[in-house]
């Protein structure tokens, strides 16, 4: 009598293998090699979900920081790793609001109520924006006193 599948101990049908332990190896270097999302891992690696799984039980154990220090152990005792770091910050760059600027337009609070007789706050000149005049902020001391109160 031949089964139709191999039989695990509790007597109930057992998984059939997907995938060699070596295969799921394979795959997780392919994936870090690559960048690629793990569902587009190459069924010759087997199912990618495997391949995933083992991957996090073995980031989890501490297994992958165990290989990658030993080979950086090794590799420094054979003189293949320069410890030398420059950082250039010119290419490190913000956008200028990163750095706090404001937006074109209106740099005050938002102002109060109508009925409170507060000024309302300007960035720009009373000439307007399409005038030959630089524009001016309020604060600027050399055209103005003092900021309106409320700003």
């Amino acid at each position: 009598m031949e089964a139709a599948g191999a039989v695990a101990a509790g007597g109930q049908e057992a998984r059939p293998p997907a995938g060699t332990c070596r295969q799921l190896i394979d795959g997780t270097r392919w994936r870090t090699r690559t960048g690629a999302p793990w569902r587009d891992l190459p069924e010759r690696y087997g199912p990618w979900d495997r391949a995933y799984d083992l991957f996090r039980r073995r980031q989890r154990d501490g297994t992958w920081t165990r290989i990658f220090g030993q080979l950086q152990a090794e590799a420094d005792a054979r003189g293949l790793i320069m410890w030398d770091v420059s950082v250039d910050s010119t290419i490190a760059r913000a956008h200028r609001y990163a750095a706090g600027a404001g937006k074109k337009g209106n740099s005050c609070p938002a102002p109060a109520p109508a009925a409170t007789g507060s000024p309302r706050c300007s960035t720009r000149s009373p000439a307007g924006p399409n005038s030959s005049k630089p524009s001016a902020h309020i604060w600027n001391r050399r055209r103005t006193a003092a900021p309106p109160p409320g700003c």
